[in-house]
């Protein structure tokens, strides 16, 4: 593993060799808005929709749903009139997927390493088991999925909720913000996108579990940058003064040494100054030694 992806993290008596690494606009709802912003620009239009150019065709929000002004980040309001006009909402989990898929893998074609899952990015080959928190949480709670569920679990409810009218969606789920509610659609795509067309992660793997907490502990990024922030501090701290001596130049590096000398001479002449000079006599008569103390001269 390249060393700028490795971090050592101790605990007890074992040290773990983790990746680490911030995949900065890969979170669903930044990639969200970056596919809403590739639509505007032309960037992903499905082949079959060669004859609507004009016009803004998202295949990850339900049919029937039309934008309204004040949810829109563009510009001026002729920009806004524009958008609206042209904008035409046709669910479609297959072509929502696909969008995704092109966000996860641009930039790949700048790839150094020998093989990269996301844009240009080394990331190992995942083993073991993960758990998907976060948006993946909320995302398999909002479909009522068991926490082990399988990806291909996934796609039939991600593709039910795609292709609902907006109107039957939005009466179903009243409770719920329009906006939040929107995003459902995408973040089903995104996840098998990610998960499975990127990590290569199996439909029928059981080695994902969604959840957002462990033994009532509740899990966040906050808590890894934590972990991963605190242990380096660590190792920073203990290795500091090492440092800051073999980074010092030669005249430092000698007047260290000459000092540390000085030191260790004046100890030993401190500790040969006071001990005792003693004479040993044998007693004939008394048949023993006697020690007695003689005084400096």
């Amino acid at each position: 593993m390249p060393s700028e992806f490795s971090r050592s993290i101790k605990f007890g008596n074992i040290t773990y060799s983790l990746y680490s690494h911030s995949f900065l606009h890969f979170g669903q709802n930044v990639a969200h808005e970056s596919l809403r912003a590739s639509l505007v620009n032309g960037d992903f239009s499905p082949a079959a929709d060669s004859l609507h150019k004009e016009m803004y065709i998202d295949p990850c929000t339900p049919k029937g749903y039309f934008p309204e002004s004040s949810n829109l980040s563009l510009g001026s309001v002729a920009e806004k009139s524009k958008y609206i006009s042209e904008f035409k909402a046709r669910g479609n989990f297959s072509e929502c997927r696909s969008a995704a898929l092109t966000l996860l893998q641009k930039g790949k074609e700048r790839c150094s390493y020998d093989h990269c899952y996301l844009g240009s990015v080394f990331m190992p080959k995942l083993r073991g088991k993960f758990l998907a928190t976060e948006n993946f949480f909320y995302t398999s709670k909002f479909f009522r999925l068991r926490q082990r569920a399988f990806l291909s679990d996934l796609i039939m409810a991600g593709k039910h909720f795609c292709e609902e009218d907006w109107s039957k969606l939005k009466k179903k789920h009243q409770s719920l913000n329009e906006e939040d509610l929107l995003r459902y659609c995408f973040s089903s795509a995104y996840i098998v996108a990610l998960l499975h067309d990127s990590l290569e992660i199996a439909l029928d793997d059981e080695r994902i579990s969604f959840a957002n907490q462990v033994n009532d502990i509740p899990l966040d990024w906050a808590l890894g940058a934590f972990i991963l922030q605190s242990t380096s501090i660590s190792d920073v701290q203990q290795t500091d003064w090492i440092t800051i001596i073999m980074s010092s130049d030669s005249s430092t590096l000698i007047s260290i040494t000459a000092i540390s000398a000085i030191l260790m001479f004046a100890a030993w002449s401190i500790s040969k100054w006071r001990k005792p000079q003693l004479k040993t006599v044998y007693d004939l008569e008394k048949g023993r030694y006697i020690v007695t103390r003689i005084g400096r001269s």
